[in-house]
């Protein structure tokens, strides 16, 4: 929901330090506009939080449909604390629209679940330009937020 209240975790300062951390990213080049500025929002916040730029990888694929398969082949490198799936999906006049939003999201979730490796899914799902642009540096950011977070989180269960 844009504009939910997001809450904060009790010990919000020590799960968003991302000092330790090595992050993957996987981006979708497909509405490039926008998914250049979800990355630039997101691998800015990432440097906040103190991940160290040579700990980030960043890989480009068409579009969302192909970010699952890339992450996975990232979870199965075992050297990642977290990943992030970065993509625009704008409403189209047909099915497809659907079938990449459900099938991406999909994706995501079952590489997440099965390598174990947390991932902040900001794969925007919107209607039109116009919402995926009020959208793309605040969903940016909270992909690096969140991917900090279930890091240190998941880390500090081992």
């Amino acid at each position: 929901m844009f504009g939910a209240d997001k809450g904060v975790a009790a010990d919000a300062a020590s799960l968003l330090d991302g000092k330790k951390l090595y992050i993957g990213i996987v981006q979708a080049r497909f509405n490039a506009g926008v998914t250049d500025s979800l990355f630039q929002a997101c691998y800015s916040e990432l440097l906040a939080l103190g991940v160290q730029a040579k700990n980030i990888t960043h890989a480009t694929v068409p579009g969302a449909l192909e970010v699952p398969i890339a992450l996975q082949a990232m979870a199965e490198q075992n050297t990642f604390d977290a990943l992030i799936a970065l993509g625009c999906i704008i409403r189209g006049e047909t099915y497809h629209f659907e079938l990449v939003a459900n099938e991406s999201g999909a994706g995501v979730t079952r590489i997440s679940l099965d390598s174990q490796v947390p991932i902040a899914n900001a794969i925007i799902t919107v209607e039109n330009e116009a919402q995926a642009i009020a959208r793309q540096t605040d969903k940016g950011v909270d992909a690096a937020r969140v991917a900090v977070e279930m890091a240190n989180l998941l880390n500090g269960m081992a």
